[in-house]
């Protein structure tokens, strides 16, 4: 399809699309079948639920279904700790500043209901507590109404409440995720490593991409395929999550055999990287993990921003965000995000963009439904690689910037439901449909007579090609969740059924080398322009998965344990749509588990061990076109998470052994046909060790760091001398530090600051060991100034100074016989203003 490393950094990534026969069909029919009866059995639990709420406990709603909670909340100050409990249970507190003011708590240790824990931080101050739904409660004096907003009475204060939400962020620190469990879990009482990347560290450091923002996490490496701003080029324990692993509000975005969903950073709230195998709950997908991009969604605070951005390469960017309540019972909520840029980036690459996200909210006390909606235009270039001479890359471009390059359109509209029938059940129901539609051309030496014609020639032969390419896709998740007690034991108990379908239409052509297109090495001439071939290959693929899961989540005083297994069906055809011929078809089930065990001290330190496995249907071909086989997964992980009281810090110390069966892995492109083609390795393993820590050390002193050590190993290959070797591009270590300093009231108040360090060890550039990458170590820094902290008239205008790899630090990366750039220096300068 392309030249040096187009489509060989499209490894690992699910190919195709087409039509199928009539058993296919029959398939699909069964399969929505019993999605509607899912649907159904949901609808009849919701008109069952009074009978349900009549066998419940005669208790505060919220409270005893959730069984006992472990708390650790020490004595200070009230609304902080109002805060802590409202995250140790996951509900709701509303009250006013006013109403805490000046009022201390002597806190709360030990297992108990999460009531008989309000009661103890509210001792003595003079407050009570009422549950005003199943998930919110209201602290209020003996003699005022309960705070709502606008509410007024005598001896009451006429203030917005305070929402308290259980997955709230402190800065750097997230405290919860539902990404790991489905269900709204702390991350110091989950059984395995997740990262958040929260809004404000993506908004420090300047975040323009996914890759460029999970840089600072552990066990995650970018670049294996260098610069390459087509797709999210990202790995997790040595796995590519550019396809497989790519969610984004717990639904996957499918990608085609070329064309994957952008995400534009900006329209996101935060990113939860969860490492290890995740299939249990989300159905196929790599040992690695997942990567969950939460979109911002509204909310009951009120968001007004705009911004202006300039940078390198002639970028120009203006964005906003508005956000708040529609009523005054805050029943409406809505958001609305876009974005806008133009300009170029490293290599001359296109970097343009047009992005709207809006979002609304329908809630009352029991129900919540927001729509989701985005629309989206890119354009970059479809060859983005350098030329390769003597085994090495040049500077050079091996396409055209001027002939080449690759819009994408793409919609998607979904929307998240929520229903709590009674103190006892909840059902979710998440649904995303989206289309993208590619249309590209380019430059390249790999087509008939391209190339250098021997390793003396300067000259490099070019031919053209076209991408043509339109996929959809459709998901829904059903959840139907229960909190209850049996005895001591407290149980949050989820069972789930998901569908997904995918349809995928690739073409594809290329032209022989064109004197026309050549090029000389050492006066070499950008600015062609020319004709765009016809696509003469165009291949289809359909893809079905249907998954049914349980999870229960147990608390026993201070252990946790939790237990999960999924069973999935996944159909999958691939057609040759000239010729209309099926060239491959394949059906594949698989049972898929994991289970944990936990004990969180009181101290804030909590040791784990999990086990989990994976299932990963593919629809990569070998060089003869036959599907491979599915690959396989399973991990054990031993951890210590340490979180103390006060939310100051989170540290995760992870070790694992990791395995994969069946392994397809890039071998190499077919130019005649447009399609790249691999082969199972057999079997890899992996040895880990990952430190990762997040800290507030000091008033305005943030810090993010992060060790990653892996031993990675081939152990099974179809090719001998890659038995014993290391995978590609698969550093064995990586580390990075992020410091990020505000100065407190003073000469310079306003002005804050970042500076952070990466580095990325040695790899080889190929299976056989006998290419090595150097290592590289990369600096980025940030300066900021609030201009509202020394004149209040300015109060919400702000001013960024980013600058990514400051050394302009471009790493040659070979790999799997090609060889890459990194992306060298970019400075951006922002002006924001909120109100």
């Amino acid at each position: 399809m392309t030249t040096s490393g187009k489509e060989n950094s499209r490894q690992g990534r699910a190919r195709n699309t087409s039509r199928r026969g009539l058993a296919q069909g029959q398939r699909r029919a069964s399969w929505r079948g019993a999605l509607l009866l899912a649907s159904t059995a949901a609808a009849a639990l919701h008109f069952a639920s009074p009978a349900l709420a009549q066998g419940a406990p005669a208790q505060p709603a919220g409270t005893a279904s959730r069984g006992a909670v472990a708390f650790a909340i020490p004595g200070g100050p009230l609304g902080p700790a109002l805060t802590q409990w409202a995250r140790a249970t996951g509900l709701k507190v509303l009250f006013s500043s006013e109403v805490v003011r000046n009022l201390r708590t002597n806190g709360v240790s030990g297992t108990m209901m999460p009531d008989q824990a309000l009661s103890r931080l509210l001792s003595g101050t003079g407050l009570s507590y009422n549950f005003t739904g199943a998930t919110t409660v209201a602290i209020r004096r003996a003699t005022d109404v309960v705070p709502v907003a606008g509410a007024s009475s005598e001896g009451a204060i006429a203030l917005d409440p305070i929402d308290v939400q259980g997955d709230g962020t402190f800065g750097y620190i997230a405290t919860r995720s539902d990404a790991g469990t489905k269900t709204n879990t702390p991350l110091i009482e989950t059984p395995r490593s997740i990262t958040v990347i929260t809004q404000k560290e993506m908004e420090d450091r300047g975040v323009q991409s996914v890759p460029q923002a999970v840089q600072y996490t552990a066990g995650v490496t970018t670049g294996a395929f260098g610069y390459d701003p087509r797709f999210d080029q990202i790995y997790i324990r040595g796995f590519a999550e550019t396809t497989l692993g790519d969610y984004r509000d717990g639904l996957r975005q499918y990608s085609g055999a070329y064309t994957t969903f952008s995400t534009e950073p900006y329209g996101l709230e935060r990113i939860d990287v969860v490492k290890g195998p995740a299939a249990v709950l989300y159905g196929q997908s790599t040992p690695g993990g997942i990567i969950d991009r939460i979109s911002k969604l509204p909310t009951t605070r009120e968001i007004r921003e705009v911004v202006a951005q300039v940078g390198s390469f002639g970028h120009l960017e203006a964005a906003f965000d508005l956000g708040g309540a529609g009523d005054t019972n805050k029943n409406f909520l809505y958001r609305i995000v876009g974005l806008g840029k133009t300009g170029d980036t490293n290599y001359d690459i296109a970097d343009d963009e047009l992005m709207l996200a809006p979002s609304f909210t329908w809630r009352n006390e029991d129900t919540s439904f927001t729509v989701i909606a985005l629309a989206q235009k890119d354009e970059t270039d479809a060859n983005v690689a350098m030329i390769n001479r003597l085994s090495h890359t040049t500077k050079l471009r091996a396409s055209d910037p001027d002939y080449d390059y690759q819009k994408q359109t793409q919609y998607q509209i979904g929307y998240k439901f929520e229903h709590t029938f009674n103190d006892m059940w909840q059902f979710r129901q998440n649904l995303r449909y989206g289309t993208a539609d590619v249309d590209g051309r380019y430059l390249t030496g790999s087509v008939t007579g391209g190339g250098f014609a021997s390793t003396n020639s300067l000259i490099y032969r070019r031919g053209a090609a076209v991408i043509d390419e339109s996929l959809s896709s459709f998901q829904v998740d059903n959840q139907l969740q229960a909190n209850f007690a049996t005895g001591e034991v407290g149980h949050t108990v989820l069972f789930g059924l998901d569908y997904g379908t995918m349809t995928d239409n690739l073409g594809t052509g290329t032209s022989a080398a064109n004197a026309a297109y050549a090029l000389n090495i050492l006066y070499p001439y950008y600015g062609l322009s020319g004709t765009t071939p016809a696509v003469t290959t165009r291949t289809g693929t359909d893809f079905d998965q249907l998954g049914l899961y349980a999870q229960d989540q147990m608390k026993l005083g201070n252990w946790r344990f939790s237990l999960s297994g999924r069973q999935d069906w996944t159909s999958r055809t691939q057609t040759n749509l000239l010729t209309d011929t099926v060239t491959g078809d394949r059906d594949d089930n698989a049972f898929t588990y994991s289970a944990g065990l936990l004990y969180l001290f009181d101290s804030g330190v909590a040791p784990y061990v999990s086990y989990s496995t994976s299932f990963q249907p593919t629809s990569n071909v070998s060089q003869d076109g036959a599907v491979l086989p599915p690959a396989e997964g399973k991990q054990i992980e031993v951890g210590l998470k340490y979180q103390p009281a006060g939310d100051r810090m989170l540290v995760t110390v992870s070790l694992y052994k990791l395995d994969e069966t069946n392994a397809a892995k890039y071998a190499g492109y077919n130019g005649t046909t447009g399609i790249s083609y691999y082969q199972s390795i057999g079997e890899i393993s992996t040895k880990g060790v990952e430190v990762e820590g997040r800290f507030r050390l000091a008033d305005g002193l943030e810090a993010i760091a992060a060790y990653t050590y892996s031993d990675a190993e081939i152990v099974n290959s179809a090719t001998t001398t890659e038995i014993g070797r290391v995978p590609a591009v698969t550093p064995r270590n990586v580390a990075s530090l992020w410091a990020n300093y505000t100065v407190q009231p003073g000469l310079l108040y306003g002005t804050s600051g970042g500076l952070g360090l990466r580095y990325t060890g040695q790899t080889y550039g190929n299976n056989t060991n006998t290419v090595i990458n150097a290592a590289y170590t990369m600096v980025d820094a940030a300066l900021r100034y609030d201009f509202g902290k020394t004149n209040p008239k300015l109060t919400g205008l702000s001013a960024a100074l980013n600058a990514t790899n400051v050394f302009n630090v471009m790493p040659e990366v070979c790999n799997a016989g090609l060889c890459y750039l990194g992306q060298g220096r970019t400075v951006l300068g922002t002006l924001k203003y909120q109100w």
